[in-house]
Protein backbone atom coordinates (compact mmCIF):
# COMPACT_ATOMS: atom_id res chain seq x y z
CA UNK A 1 0.00 0.00 0.00
CA UNK A 2 2.90 2.37 -0.71
CA UNK A 3 0.85 4.13 -3.39
CA UNK A 4 -2.87 4.87 -3.47
CA UNK A 5 -4.26 2.16 -5.70
CA UNK A 6 -7.30 3.71 -7.40
CA UNK A 7 -7.94 5.74 -4.22
CA UNK A 8 -9.26 2.70 -2.29
CA UNK A 9 -8.76 2.25 1.45
CA UNK A 10 -7.94 -1.36 2.30
CA UNK A 11 -8.33 -2.65 5.87
CA UNK A 12 -7.34 -6.10 7.08
CA UNK A 13 -9.75 -7.20 9.80
CA UNK A 14 -8.60 -10.70 10.69
CA UNK A 15 -6.33 -13.55 9.67
CA UNK A 16 -7.12 -17.04 10.95
CA UNK A 17 -4.98 -20.15 10.73
CA UNK A 18 -7.09 -22.98 9.35
CA UNK A 19 -6.26 -26.67 9.17
CA UNK A 20 -7.38 -29.40 6.80
CA UNK A 21 -6.87 -32.91 8.14
CA UNK A 22 -5.93 -35.47 5.47
CA UNK A 23 -4.67 -39.05 5.49
CA UNK A 24 -1.01 -37.98 5.71
CA UNK A 25 -1.50 -35.36 8.47
CA UNK A 26 -2.56 -31.75 8.62
CA UNK A 27 -2.41 -29.09 5.90
CA UNK A 28 -2.12 -25.57 7.30
CA UNK A 29 -3.62 -22.57 5.57
CA UNK A 30 -4.75 -19.01 6.30
CA UNK A 31 -8.12 -17.28 5.96
CA UNK A 32 -8.20 -13.48 5.60
CA UNK A 33 -11.10 -11.05 6.07
CA UNK A 34 -10.76 -7.57 4.55
CA UNK A 35 -12.88 -4.53 3.78
CA UNK A 36 -12.24 -2.02 1.00
CA UNK A 37 -13.76 1.45 0.87
CA UNK A 38 -13.50 4.51 -1.31
CA UNK A 39 -13.80 7.02 1.55
CA UNK A 40 -17.05 8.37 0.08
CA UNK A 41 -19.76 5.82 0.91
CA UNK A 42 -18.48 2.78 -1.01
CA UNK A 43 -17.74 -0.40 0.97
CA UNK A 44 -17.02 -4.03 0.11
CA UNK A 45 -16.17 -7.14 2.13
CA UNK A 46 -13.92 -9.98 0.99
CA UNK A 47 -12.77 -13.25 2.50
CA UNK A 48 -10.31 -15.74 1.04
CA UNK A 49 -8.07 -18.67 1.95
CA UNK A 50 -4.57 -19.60 0.87
CA UNK A 51 -1.43 -21.41 2.02
CA UNK A 52 0.35 -18.06 2.66
CA UNK A 53 -0.98 -14.95 4.42
CA UNK A 54 -0.10 -12.35 1.71
CA UNK A 55 -1.81 -14.38 -1.01
CA UNK A 56 -4.93 -14.79 1.15
CA UNK A 57 -5.02 -11.04 1.82
CA UNK A 58 -4.61 -10.20 -1.90
CA UNK A 59 -7.43 -12.57 -2.84
CA UNK A 60 -9.69 -11.13 -0.12
CA UNK A 61 -9.02 -7.54 -1.26
CA UNK A 62 -9.82 -8.50 -4.86
CA UNK A 63 -13.13 -10.05 -3.75
CA UNK A 64 -13.93 -6.98 -1.62
CA UNK A 65 -13.45 -4.66 -4.60
CA UNK A 66 -15.86 -6.78 -6.64
CA UNK A 67 -18.56 -6.74 -3.94
CA UNK A 68 -18.60 -2.97 -3.29
CA UNK A 69 -21.92 -1.31 -2.49
CA UNK A 70 -22.78 2.40 -2.17
CA UNK A 71 -24.14 3.91 1.06
CA UNK A 72 -25.57 7.41 1.49
CA UNK A 73 -23.76 9.45 4.13
CA UNK A 74 -24.51 12.86 5.65
CA UNK A 75 -21.47 15.10 6.28
CA UNK A 76 -19.28 12.37 7.79
CA UNK A 77 -22.01 10.50 9.67
CA UNK A 78 -25.21 8.55 8.93
CA UNK A 79 -28.75 9.92 8.51
CA UNK A 80 -30.52 8.08 11.36
CA UNK A 81 -30.25 5.34 14.00
CA UNK A 82 -30.40 1.81 12.64
CA UNK A 83 -30.15 -1.72 13.95
CA UNK A 84 -29.29 -4.84 11.91
CA UNK A 85 -28.76 -8.50 12.65
CA UNK A 86 -26.72 -11.26 11.05
CA UNK A 87 -26.71 -14.64 12.75
CA UNK A 88 -26.45 -14.01 16.49
CA UNK A 89 -24.72 -10.65 15.99
CA UNK A 90 -26.78 -7.47 16.35
CA UNK A 91 -25.29 -4.07 15.58
CA UNK A 92 -26.68 -0.66 16.53
CA UNK A 93 -25.47 2.46 14.68
CA UNK A 94 -26.23 6.00 15.80
CA UNK A 95 -25.23 9.28 14.14
CA UNK A 96 -23.01 11.60 16.15
CA UNK A 97 -22.32 15.32 15.97
CA UNK A 98 -19.09 16.81 14.64
CA UNK A 99 -16.06 16.17 16.84
CA UNK A 100 -17.30 12.94 18.41
CA UNK A 101 -15.13 10.64 16.32
CA UNK A 102 -15.66 6.92 15.74
CA UNK A 103 -16.89 5.24 18.89
CA UNK A 104 -16.82 1.61 17.82
CA UNK A 105 -14.57 -1.36 18.26
CA UNK A 106 -12.56 -3.73 16.09
CA UNK A 107 -14.19 -4.71 12.83
CA UNK A 108 -16.74 -1.86 12.87
CA UNK A 109 -14.02 0.78 13.26
CA UNK A 110 -12.22 -0.58 10.18
CA UNK A 111 -15.45 -0.37 8.15
CA UNK A 112 -16.14 3.23 9.21
CA UNK A 113 -12.55 4.25 8.42
CA UNK A 114 -12.79 2.71 4.95
CA UNK A 115 -16.24 4.12 4.13
CA UNK A 116 -15.39 7.67 5.17
CA UNK A 117 -17.53 8.06 8.31
CA UNK A 118 -15.90 10.47 10.77
CA UNK A 119 -18.50 10.71 13.58
CA UNK A 120 -20.59 7.75 14.72
CA UNK A 121 -21.46 5.73 17.79
CA UNK A 122 -21.86 1.99 17.34
CA UNK A 123 -22.40 -1.06 19.55
CA UNK A 124 -22.29 -4.82 18.95
CA UNK A 125 -24.64 -7.07 20.91
CA UNK A 126 -24.39 -10.85 20.90
CA UNK A 127 -21.62 -12.60 19.03
CA UNK A 128 -18.50 -10.55 18.23
CA UNK A 129 -17.34 -12.88 15.47
CA UNK A 130 -15.65 -10.49 12.97
CA UNK A 131 -17.29 -12.11 9.92
CA UNK A 132 -20.79 -11.62 11.34
CA UNK A 133 -20.01 -8.11 12.67
CA UNK A 134 -18.88 -7.00 9.20
CA UNK A 135 -21.91 -8.53 7.48
CA UNK A 136 -24.35 -7.01 10.01
CA UNK A 137 -22.69 -3.57 9.79
CA UNK A 138 -22.84 -3.53 5.98
CA UNK A 139 -26.48 -4.68 6.13
CA UNK A 140 -27.25 -1.79 8.54
CA UNK A 141 -25.47 0.75 6.32
CA UNK A 142 -27.44 -0.45 3.29
CA UNK A 143 -30.69 0.03 5.24
CA UNK A 144 -30.14 3.77 5.73
CA UNK A 145 -32.57 6.07 3.91
CA UNK A 146 -32.02 9.70 3.00
CA UNK A 147 -34.73 12.27 3.77
CA UNK A 148 -35.31 12.61 0.01
CA UNK A 149 -36.01 8.87 -0.31
CA UNK A 150 -38.47 8.96 2.61
CA UNK A 151 -40.20 12.06 1.21
CA UNK A 152 -40.59 10.44 -2.22
CA UNK A 153 -42.00 7.29 -0.66
CA UNK A 154 -44.58 9.27 1.34
CA UNK A 155 -45.41 11.72 -1.43
CA UNK A 156 -44.27 14.76 0.58
CA UNK A 157 -41.51 17.32 0.36
CA UNK A 158 -38.23 17.07 2.25
CA UNK A 159 -39.19 20.16 4.30
CA UNK A 160 -42.39 18.41 5.49
CA UNK A 161 -40.43 15.30 6.48
CA UNK A 162 -37.76 17.22 8.37
CA UNK A 163 -40.42 19.13 10.30
CA UNK A 164 -39.80 22.63 9.00
CA UNK A 165 -41.84 25.23 10.91
CA UNK A 166 -45.22 26.08 9.33
CA UNK A 167 -46.09 29.71 8.67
Amino acid sequence: MAELKDQFIEKLISVNRVTKVVKGGRIMGFAALTVVGDGDGGIGMGKAKSKEVPVAVQKAVKEARKSMVKVSLKQGTIHHNIMAKHGSTTVYLQPAKEGTGIIAGGAMRAIFDAIGVKNITAKVHGSTNPYNVVRATIKALQGIYTPAEIAAKRGKTVAEILGAPND
